[in-house]
């Protein structure tokens, strides 16, 4: 190094002629010094930061726990500036909201159907054990970011890892297509509800022809609630492809269900949670109720014992697995964006492992006790079906004895009438094997378990399927008010927990609306209302079908396995655990750490690629109507359904290469170049928010001797 101002002042001349010189060797000397005291200051930082990154393995033991509660006060602020947000009242309106929203519509009617067709008792084995596997750790990971982080979807993943952060714009998406269909079934369950205020019940009876004392003929080739369904409530055409305007008194009922959505959105979470009470509370109670009513009815312990009874092969198919894990996580909702932004209105200190449990328990006991109930229906309408089969046979018997096909000896006895099912087997048994053989091929084989079978598999749709369980009670218009106002109330916690999915990211993303949350909320509720007639149209419920049983899944699956990658792989699980531990001030069990790593992105990437190969390789079908034969029909959607399908699910989940893009741009390197010793640094320049964070690419500084 050269000092400057070493000359005399007999070589002021010559100091002057040279002072541009030595100002600018001055500069250049003041600028590299500056410069590598902001490098060893830089590499100080980096250094602690990667120290405070860099959890210790034992973080998987007790005592690591222990030692970082012991700390907090040394390594945190002891305050952080949140934005500032409403909150819930209490912990109770909190945990409601949570369940309300995992608690659906598909827990009630789709849970038994798939515990039926699955293996009965190992599909409950499966269930459970998935649900406290996988189910659980990704609920506690989507609700601990939330609260964490005090922000909803979009937010909370562009913090954890922005490369990853058009994850929360995907579950946004998600949850405004969700809203779309999932309003029309709340709207579908309103108007059965306004139906059941008479009596008899509309679909208790086949309609009269005009001018005329005969019934509908295509009412009497099927049953009056199929027929009341598709022809009254629908509207329904034969194909997907026949349109028409939607139907007027679908429409007012979807009005009035925005209605409702609306004006329990918008006076916020305090608000909401009163109504929770109601909305949650209520069906839970009503469905207590309906089981121990179903249970007092003949032929209960027959569908309670086919339902407990385990299929052990299903325990080994890959089959039955994949659909217990999409009707987990269909059922539930992880991956939506709404677990993350109810969470966050709740204090940081809050247990958000004991409401992971809570919310998975409380979602299990409901489908568990919607599960008994239907079976035990089903075991009573297959009994009554078995008992009618047998009646049938006596009256074949009667004709065949009548035309001299069979001997009088062959009576059947008076007392049949009394105990079909005991009498008859009892009479069949005394038969002679000639007048067997000369009987059998005009009886029908009435097998209990056959009917249980035809039963459940009944109706196509749920809601038919209620209609057809309300006729087993006595007073039926008082259980159709009751079942139906429970259907409603389960769709409306269930829209409340999507809406939340969708105004709190859009308040976090742009501050401005905090400011405007009526009209946000009611501008929002009139679009996706708007939206959603789509679906009141005759060949609605066709594309209802369609987005529910084909659309959902992959966006689902592909939206958590990013999640659960970004906390457990780029933000770190360990590290995570640390801020848990650090947030809640008490210790959390390593076992997550091992399930967020390992064991979760498995499952999910073997759930995505079944519901892809599914979707790829089988044709896509819907239930559909056919007026000529009146009943229920399975039939192929067009190509360009399947067209309409594969581009939803593309705009649905293009947010995320879109943003990762956006942030490789975002990220100015500025380069600077020390000649003295040739020293290059590529360090990137976030644009906006400084606080924000960005990947860094940085070539450490290079010593030349």
């Amino acid at each position: 190094m050269t000092t400057v101002n070493e000359n005399t002042e007999a070589q002021d001349e010559k100091s002057q002629m040279s002072r541009p010189s030595d100002s600018k060797s001055l500069i250049t000397i003041t600028s590299a010094s500056q410069l590598l005291k902001n490098e060893l200051t830089t590499e100080k930082l980096m250094a602690e930061r990667q120290k405070s990154d860099t959890v210790p393995s034992c973080i998987w033991s007790d005592e690591y726990n222990d030692e970082i509660l012991e700390t907090i006060d040394n390594d945190v602020p002891k305050k952080e500036t949140p934005i500032e947000r409403p909150s819930w009242a209490n912990k109770i309106e909190y945990l409601l909201a949570q369940v309300g929203f995992s608690v659906g519509l598909s827990t009630i009617w789709r849970f038994p159907y798939l515990c039926f067709h699955n293996g009965g008792g190992s599909f409950l084995i499966i269930y459970i054990l998935m649900l406290f596997l996988v189910g659980v750790p990704l609920l506690f990971l989507e609700m601990a970011a939330g609260q964490r982080m005090r922000q909803g979807s979009i937010g909370v993943w562009k913090v954890i890892s922005p490369w990853i952060g058009g994850v929360g714009y995907t579950s946004f998406m998600m949850c405004c297509i969700v809203s779309l269909y999932y309003s029309v079934l709340m709207a579908w369950s309103l108007f059965y509800l306004v139906q059941s205020f008479q009596y008899p019940l509309p679909w208790a009876l086949c309609p009269l022809l005009r001018n005329s004392s005969d019934f509908d003929p295509e009412c009497e080739r099927t049953t009056s609630t199929t027929y009341f369904w598709y022809r009254h409530v629908l509207k329904a055409t034969d194909e997907i492809e026949m349109g028409g305007l939607p139907v007027t008194h679908l429409s007012i009922s979807l009005f009035a269900t925005w209605l409702i959505i609306c004006i329990s959105m918008i006076k916020g979470p305090k608000f909401t949670g009163k109504m929770l009470y109601v909305s949650i509370i209520l069906p839970y109670f009503i469905i207590f109720c309906l089981l121990i009513r179903s249970l007092m009815l003949e032929g209960a312990y027959f569908g309670l014992k086919n339902l407990l009874a385990a299929k052990v092969p299903a325990l080994y198919s890959v089959e039955v697995w994949r659909r217990t894990g999409n009707q987990i996580f269909l059922s539930m909702g992880p991956g939506f964006g709404s677990f993350t932004a109810i969470s966050s209105y709740i204090p940081q200190s809050n247990n958000c492992v004991m409401d992971a449990f809570v919310v998975a328990f409380l979602n299990l006991t409901a489908s568990l006790t919607a599960t008994l109930f239907v079976f035990a229906i089903m075991g009573h309408l297959a009994t009554e079906n078995h008992e009618k089969c047998y009646l049938r046979n006596a009256k074949t018997v009667q004709y065949l004895i009548a035309s001299r096909m069979l001997p009088p000896e062959a009576q059947l006895p008076d007392s049949l009438y009394h105990d079909p099912s005991s009498i008859y087997s009892q009479w069949f048994k005394s038969l002679p094997e000639q007048i067997k053989d000369v009987i059998l091929p005009y009886l029908s084989n009435c097998n209990l378990t056959d009917q249980l079978k035809e039963v459940i598999e009944g109706p196509g749709v749920a809601i038919v399927a209620f209609t057809d369980i309300i006729s087993v009670f006595s007073g039926s218009t008082f259980w159709s008010i009751i079942i139906f106002m429970m259907l409603a109330n389960l769709g409306l916690s269930t829209m409340i927990g999507i809406m939340h999915g969708i105004i709190i990211p859009l308040q976090d993303a742009f501050s401005s609306l905090r400011k405007n949350i009526i009209l946000l909320t009611v501008g929002i509720c009139v679009s996706l209302f708007l939206g959603s007639l789509i679906f009141m149209r005759p060949s609605g419920s066709y594309y209802v079908n369609l987005l529910d049983d084909y659309w959902a899944s992959l966006p689902l699956f592909l939206t958590v396995i990013l999640e659960n990658i970004a906390i457990a792989w780029i933000y770190g699980a360990r590290r995570f655990l640390a801020d848990l531990i650090i947030m809640l001030g008490r210790p959390i069990s390593p076992i997550y750490r091992w399930l967020w790593c390992f064991l979760s992105p498995f499952v999910l990437l073997v759930l995505f690629l079944s519901a892809l190969i599914h979707l790829s390789l089988k044709s896509i079908t819907y239930l559909a109507w056919n007026s000529s034969i009146s009943n229920e029909v399975i039939r192929t959607y067009p190509s360009w359904a399947k067209v309409l399908l594969i581009i939803l699910i593309t705009i649905t989940i293009l947010p995320i290469p879109a943003y990762f893009l956006y942030t490789l741009i975002d990220v100015n390197f500025s380069v600077s170049v020390i000649r003295s010793r040739t020293t290059v640094i590529f360090k990137p320049e976030a644009k906006g928010n400084p606080l924000r964070p960005h990947p860094q690419l940085q070539l450490r500084q290079s010593q030349n001797s």
